[in-house]
């Protein structure tokens, strides 16, 4: 009897033990919870009882060298729903299905969809967004908002780009310079019930949004706009496919314009340009009505491929491409400028070495056309870049061979991209030196069998002319805050020796008489000295009939300030470069030298007999 109560007492202490541990265990939770723990519960709870709608930063602004706006944005409205606040239901679905013409289906399935917030319209117009506020719906919520708007509409559209709905860059300077122009969003934060209904006294704090930076770039509008009236000029009389227009600071790499025609309606990006909705139209795709079937949805896939959506989507990416850095051409003559850099530095040619050219050149088993078929006999160094003579360029080539080329492909940059600040840009299409025999060899010489980007080229031939400087292309100039502060410079790497300054000054020597005497004879202008070189390429397959004519243009010749690149992609009728792309760098640099403070110094015209009878 005695052992069992001596059990009994000892199960009674160790129950009463236990309680005292638990109860000291929830006594420190409590007050844990209370003292150290209090600020977090207490921002926990308040959340569950506040609702947030975000505030969307105004994007900082893209301004051009002048400080003239080329991106902007406009105030618009955001126009949603909360459920559980709405006490006028079919009032609510009248009002929005009219203001916002909508729907009433539509609008309907969005009032009484049970959510937090649902958004009805985006991008409403301010006044539409007011008038919807003055009604004082409840459970209407009408927020302030920002749409990209820019002003200049379809110019430098492939080099500004846009943004989506969301107001983040989708292509161009938009998406590359993202972190410096988005800015900070804010929050709008009501208070609510058990119920999530809005509790009206308390009303509603704010938390403010910060603007983004502007960004200030080196593309000039007034330069733009000249450069793309050119290229739609020359595109309409030639009814070419397409043109491009480069122009750039070769000291530097600031890119002063970059046209690409047709360009497309920035605050309509979604919109085809007419070529390629004629493109849409012709593929044979029709767009569906509302009333078809699987059945005929089938029939538009298996006609062409692709469905609607998908062809115009390809459409779209192709509108938006900018074939300055994002595709690659064959050069043509235009890269010789490289061959002859390559060949003076590495003491293979000198200006007065002799050449003969009977109209072709064989190397191995094959027959190597030059462009005057009948042959432009004996002629020094100087007078075959003034004819744009392929058998010379070629005899350069050879003379460098493979290994000592790729080694100059190196030094001067070309196998790496240009490092511009635009997305997307193309990397040079060259042949692996290992399967690069003699015929590769003397193509490429003459710029031929492989493909670069404009920009590259631009880049490229920049530095040679520079004094030997390997710049970065580019656009960002500087970050400014809203008041128009500076806040930071940016900058971009410059590499030096990639040629002599000896053979920098006789390349330009050299160029500017392809101007004044030679096949770039149409690029002169009185006054100026210009240098230059043409070019005309044919498109793959060969015997097409396609050509690419182009000319690549600086001045000062013996200090160049601008280099500019013209290419016009299958022009129809006469295609050489120097009749064609020549005349359109001479009325840009008309225009533009004088506009750059780029004073006429040349007193008389450089006389001699021309001796571009072998037109390039």
């Amino acid at each position: 009897m005695k052992k069992n109560m001596t059990f009994h007492k000892r199960k009674i202490w160790v129950v009463l033990l236990c309680c005292i541990l638990m109860m000291t265990g929830l006594i420190g939770r409590l007050v844990y919870l209370m003292c150290f723990r209090s600020d977090y519960y207490y921002k926990k709870a308040k959340e569950l009882h506040e609702r947030e709608r975000e505030i969307k930063a105004a994007r900082g602004e893209i301004l051009d060298a002048k400080g003239k706006v080329l991106a902007s944005n406009r105030t618009v409205c955001t126009i949603s729903v909360i459920h559980s606040q709405i006490k006028e239901p079919e009032k609510v679905i009248s009002l929005l299905s009219e203001k916002l013409k909508i729907d009433e289906a539509e609008v309907r399935k969005r009032v009484e969809k049970i959510s937090s917030i649902e958004i009805v319209k985006t991008n409403v117009e301010k006044s539409t967004g007011d008038e919807i506020r003055e009604c004082s719906l409840a459970g209407v919520k009408v927020d302030e908002d920002y749409k990209r708007y820019y002003p200049c509409g379809s110019l430098a559209s492939k080099v500004i780009g846009f943004t989506g709905g969301d107001n983040q860059g989708i292509i161009g300077l938009e998406v590359k310079y993202e972190e410096v122009l988005r800015g900070q969003p804010g929050k709008i934060l009501t208070t609510t019930d058990a119920r999530g209904v809005e509790i009206d006294k308390l009303g509603e704090t704010r938390e403010k949004p910060i603007e983004g930076k502007s960004l200030m770039i080196s593309l000039d509008v007034n330069i733009q706009e000249f450069a793309q009236q050119s290229a739609l000029k020359v595109m309409e009389e030639k009814q070419a496919e397409r043109v491009s227009i480069l122009l750039m600071n070769p000291q530097n790499g600031e890119i002063y314009a970059c046209v690409n025609v047709p360009e497309f309606d920035l605050n309509d990006p979604f919109t085809l340009t007419d070529d390629l909705n004629m493109q849409l139209n012709e593929s044979g795709i029709t767009i569906p009505s509302e009333d078809h079937n699987e059945q005929s949805e089938l029939a538009v896939q298996t006609a062409s491929g692709k469905t609607n959506t998908e062809r115009k989507q390809e459409l779209l990416n192709q509108m938006w491409r900018n074939p300055c850095l994002n595709d690659t051409y064959e050069p043509g003559s235009t890269f010789k400028i490289i061959t002859m850099a390559a060949g003076l530095e590495a003491g293979v040619v000198s200006p007065g070495d002799r050449f003969y050219c009977p109209g072709y050149k064989v190397v191995e088993d094959r027959r190597i056309h030059c462009a005057k078929r009948t042959g432009h006999g004996s002629q020094n160094f100087v007078e075959g870049a003034q004819n744009s003579c392929n058998p010379v360029f070629i005899e350069v080539g050879l003379r460098l061979g493979v290994e000592r080329y790729y080694k100059y492909f190196r030094q001067f940059g070309l196998l790496d991209k240009t490092g511009t600040d635009l997305p997307g840009e193309a990397g040079t299409i060259m042949h692996n030196p290992k399967n690069m025999g003699e015929v590769e060899l003397a193509t490429v010489s003459f710029g031929q069998s492989f493909q670069i980007t404009p920009i590259q080229l631009a880049t490229t031939v920049s530095g040679i002319i520079n004094g030997g400087n390997r710049i970065t292309p580019h656009f960002g100039i500087s970050v400014e805050s809203a008041d128009g502060t500076k806040v930071r410079t940016l900058e971009y790497p410059v590499e030096s020796g990639i040629v002599s300054g000896e053979t920098s000054r006789t390349v330009r020597t050299i160029l500017e008489t392809v101007v004044s005497e030679g096949s770039g004879k149409n690029a002169g202008i009185k006054g100026f000295s210009i240098g230059g070189k043409t070019a005309t390429s044919q498109t793959l397959p060969r015997g097409s009939g396609r050509y690419i004519s182009s000319f690549l243009g600086f001045a000062p010749a013996e200090d160049p300030k601008v280099l500019a690149l013209c290419i016009i992609y299958a022009p129809q009728g006469m295609y050489y470069g120097g009749i064609i792309a020549a005349p359109v760098v001479r009325s840009i640099f008309e225009n533009v030298l004088p506009y750059l403070g780029i004073e006429r110094t040349v007193t008389e015209t450089p006389s001699g007999e021309n001796r571009a009878d072998g037109v390039d």
